[in-house]
Parts: structure tokens; C-alpha cells; sequence
């Protein structure tokens, strides 16, 4: 090869280098897990079991299941839960509960939008059902690893059947939730929600839970969590106040 032709070749490699090196980003490890590592469901369930024989016959079961996904700006969570008791054969419990909330955090703030949807079927409460929808503003005032701890308020619709009576009305909702690790192996939870009617604040909605939950292996875990389910005007012939203690197993997938 001659001089010339070789001096060529190597200007044009060097211009080939030149133009890689502008236009090359490279990727750090933690840029590559980010990628590769896409937002998950974290989906959790619990079971409860208690039965008796003797003086007294009685069973009582509990089963729940929780869904929450976080990507970028989004919260989706989905939750289903229901109970059913018997004491002597007579039929003492039966709920089933299911909710959907969605939030859109505004920007880098801990501001975020919400929407919630709640259905009930409480059939010794003579709850048919009552489907909850409401909207509006929430906050995060803590939002770190070890705590979380926020607040909503918006307005909602409520349509009901109570006994044999239908309704629907206009709601006003505020909800609180705290959440508290502990440790590495067990957390810390508290909730409470108050929805009144916007043309009868006599006529509201109380729910309120406490519970703690331990790990027992990398998968399972124990719960113990008190619900209070207080109603204002229920359905004729029902007391306001149901109070529920819940433990059981856990499960995580």
C-alpha cells in the first residue's frame, strides 16, 4: 500500500473514532438495571381460620387480597376483602368489600390527584350493597422507606340499599392513612375515612383500621389488624358500630 493510500485510510479511521466517541452514551449499571428492571405488582394475601366445638359451635373465616403497583407518577392499588361467621349454625357475619384507588402525583411534589371506587355487601348489616365513588386532592406530608403519612379530601357519590330502601346522595370525603416499618421484618398501619352526606352531615360513614403485620419466613407473615365500621343511620333494626379483630396468615407473590 502506498504512502498516500495509507495516510487516507488513517484520516478516515480517525474521523470514524472521532464520530463515534461524539455519538456514544454510555450506559452505567445503574442506568442498565433501571431499564431492565420494568414497575411490578406487589400483590400480597391473607387467610383466617377459627372454629370451635364443645359448649359453643362457631366458625369464622377471614380472606383478603391486595394489589399495588408504582411507576413513574402513577399509584394503582386493588383490594378485596370478606369474612364469614357462624355461631350455634346461625349465621352471624357475612361481608365482602372491594376497592380500587388510583393516584397521579403532580410533578416532583408530594401533591397527587386521586380517584376511589368502594363496593360493600353486608348482609347481617342488611347492607345489599353500597358502591362508593369519590375524588379530589391528596398530600403527602411523609413519604420515605421507614414512613409514610397522607391525607385526602374530595367530594363523592354514594348509591345504597339499605333493607328495602334505595338510595343515592352527594357525599364529602376525607381519608387519613399512616404507615410505620418497624423493623426489616414487621410494619405498622392505620387508616381512617369519614364520608358525610353533603345535604345531612347527621348522615355519615366512619372506617377505621389499625394493624401490625411480622414476618414469619422471606414469604409469610402474621397479621393482626381491628376494624371499626361505624354508620350513622344503618339499616332499621341494626346498631351503627360493627368492630371486627382480624389475624391471620399472610402470604406474599
Amino acid at each position: 500500500m502506498s504512502r498516500k493510500k495509507l495516510l487516507k485510510q488513517t484520516v478516515r479511521l480517525a474521523a470514524l473514532a472521532l464520530i463515534s466517541s461524539l455519538t456514544y452514551s454510555p450506559v452505567s449499571a445503574a442506568d442498565a438495571a433501571a431499564v431492565e428492571e420494568k414497575p411490578k405488582w406487589e400483590t400480597s394475601a391473607a387467610f383466617g381460620f377459627t372454629l370451635t366445638q364443645g359448649n359453643s359451635d362457631t366458625v369464622l373465616a377471614t380472606a383478603s387480597l391486595l394489589s399495588l403497583k408504582k411507576w413513574e407518577v402513577h399509584e394503582l392499588s386493588a383490594g378485596i376483602n370478606g369474612s364469614y361467621g357462624e355461631v350455634e349454625s346461625v349465621k352471624n357475619n357475612e361481608v365482602l368489600r372491594g376497592t380500587v384507588q388510583y393516584n397521579r402525583l403532580i410533578g416532583e411534589s408530594d401533591s397527587y390527584f386521586f380517584g376511589k371506587t368502594d363496593l360493600l355487601h353486608d348482609s347481617v348489616a342488611d347492607v345489599e350493597y353500597r358502591l362508593s365513588l369519590s375524588a379530589g386532592y391528596g398530600y403527602y406530608f411523609v413519604r420515605n422507606e421507614k414512613m409514610s403519612l397522607s391525607a385526602e379530601v374530595g367530594p363523592g357519590y354514594i348509591f345504597e340499599k339499605l333493607g328495602s330502601g334505595e338510595d343515592d346522595y352527594l357525599t364529602l370525603r376525607a381519608g387519613e392513612r399512616f404507615e410505620y416499618k418497624i423493623s426489616d421484618r414487621a410494619r405498622l398501619w392505620q387508616s381512617v375515612e369519614y364520608t358525610p352526606q353533603v345535604e345531612d352531615f347527621g348522615n355519615f360513614l366512619l372506617v377505621a383500621e389499625i394493624g401490625v403485620e411480622s414476618d414469619l419466613t422471606e414469604k409469610m407473615s402474621l397479621r393482626v389488624s381491628l376494624q371499626d365500621n361505624y354508620d350513622n343511620e344503618p339499616a332499621p333494626g341494626r346498631k351503627s358500630n360493627d368492630l371486627r379483630l382480624v389475624t391471620g396468615i399472610g402470604y406474599k407473590f
